[in-house]
């Protein structure tokens, strides 16, 4: 199918575009519901939900014991579900420990699904304020973003850190496992990962179904399913079956893919899914059609033929407008004035841990070093590490706040085992970890293509 063809379908999803100037957050039309609380929390706090005046949903949880401090929860995802008034739920109940630390907790659904990280900044900023206004303001305020939620809060950081009179807004900000090296190189082995599978599976599309780009992810008008997806990935390399059932073909496959593109093997799926789907979103309705992504030059290693693979991969150039809107949209400039605080696990799943020493390379070349500090842990998750090691986090960024001491990650693994008393998860802080370089383990490309910082 002609390139063309299937650039019309994007018309249909262009209702809305990824990057503006900076907005002005607003407050909800409509109060809170004081609401039951999740399971756990029923006895410690008192939570509430509505809707703000552009359609996010949100939780918001104040324990018994408010130590008057809020935490500002911004998720992962991108979502690409129908959101509605439980979107956030589920992230009150997987950082409750919060709560039970005596923290007041606010998270927004945001305003629609899929792509777009100053929007959901704003709309993280707008729910502040409305906590602000129903329920006063708090002594500190604490921005926290887990996963991609990691992206929206290094970014709403500098945005939204002060009023333009000069008052502060946030006082400290935590990320965990966050995808904190920006939209420009978060998807890079994304990019690359459906290139490298397509040359080994040729599936995704099939030979028989009509032909797009693959940076595309998939056309606006396909009904594939992430179950049709995960079956094709089962059929190409096996994933899904035991590892005595697959063939040789599927091994080889699978081996080959693995070897270039450096994910474990059981998040494969939910890669190409983000390489699919989230791809569909972020070029069509939120670039207007537009690609960011370039593998042109890029030299692929780690196969059983790596000549070969150069030689026959497909390729694609990235256009310069979806890249700077990207950068734009979701790449940090370091421009941090707050005490920061990143905790990764080293062996995470998803997002890779050596984002983080890209957005330590930012904060550097502003002159922001002394404001961040990283701790890692030898977890093996995404979604989800110990509670301890968030109270540790927390407690430090506060105790930072409060006395303007920088923490050492030595101080946060002790404060760790001090919360371990009390909250589950143990401690897993391995202080002298030092993540490489991103394009150690991501293929090198151009950096005039993948930096506009």
């Amino acid at each position: 199918m002609h390139i063309m063809r299937l650039l019309a379908g994007v018309a249909l999803v262009n209702a809305l575009a990824a990057c503006s100037s900076l907005p002005v957050a607003t407050t909800a039309t409509q109060d809170q519901s004081l609401t039951p609380c999740p399971a756990g929390l029923e006895a410690v706090a008192k939570c509430y939900t509505g809707v703000d005046d552009k359609g996010s949903h949100y939780w918001i949880a104040i324990p018994n014991d408010w130590n008057r401090t809020l935490v500002m929860h911004a998720h992962g995802g991108p979502r690409l579900s129908a959101i509605g008034r439980n979107t956030s739920l589920e992230d009150l109940e997987r950082f409750a420990v919060t709560v039970r630390q005596g923290y007041a907790w606010a998270g927004s659904s945001y305003r629609r699904p899929g792509y777009g990280v100053r929007m959901a900044a704003e709309d993280t900023e707008t729910l502040r304020r409305i906590f602000v206004n129903s329920f006063g303001k708090p002594a500190y305020t604490i921005l926290h973003g887990q996963s991609w939620g990691g992206n929206i809060a290094a970014k709403g950081i500098e945005l939204y850190a002060r009023n333009p009179d000069g008052t502060p807004n946030y006082d400290g900000v935590v990320l965990t496992n966050g995808m904190v090296a920006g939209g420009s190189r978060n998807y890079l082995h994304r990019a690359d990962l459906r290139a490298v599978y397509q040359y080994y599976c040729k599936n995704h599309p099939k030979p028989d179904e009509p032909q797009y780009p693959l940076w595309m992810g998939l056309p606006a008008d396909s009904n594939m399913s992430s179950k049709d997806l995960a079956e094709r990935v089962k059929d190409c390399t096996g994933v899904g079956l035991k590892a005595e059932q697959r063939t040789e073909q599927q091994k080889r496959n699978l081996a080959n893919i693995l070897g270039v593109i450096s994910i474990p093997e059981r998040s494969l799926v939910s890669h190409l899914n983000w390489a699919t789907f989230l791809f569909r979103d972020l070029t069509q309705r939120v670039l207007n059609g537009r690609n960011p992504f370039s593998n042109r030059h890029v030299v692929y290693r780690g196969s059983s033929d790596d000549t070969a693979l150069n030689r026959n991969v497909p390729r694609f150039d990235a256009d310069p407008v979806a890249v700077r809107q990207l950068s734009e949209d979701s790449d940090m400039t370091g421009d941090i004035t707050v005490p920061v605080i990143s905790m990764h696990a080293i062996n995470d799943p998803t997002a890779m841990v050596e984002y983080e020493s890209d957005y330590k390379r930012v904060v550097a070349n502003k002159g922001n070093a002394a404001k961040l500090v990283q701790v890692f842990t030898t977890e093996s998750e995404h979604s989800k590490l110990a509670d301890a090691e968030y109270a540790a986090v927390f407690d430090a960024v506060t105790q930072w706040i409060k006395s303007g001491a920088k923490p050492s990650s030595m101080q946060v693994a002790a404060l760790c085992e001090k919360h371990a008393e009390k909250f589950s998860g143990g401690c897993h802080f391995d202080t002298k970890f030092t993540p490489a370089s991103l394009f150690k383990r991501v293929a090198a490309r151009n950096e005039s293509s993948t930096d506009k910082r």
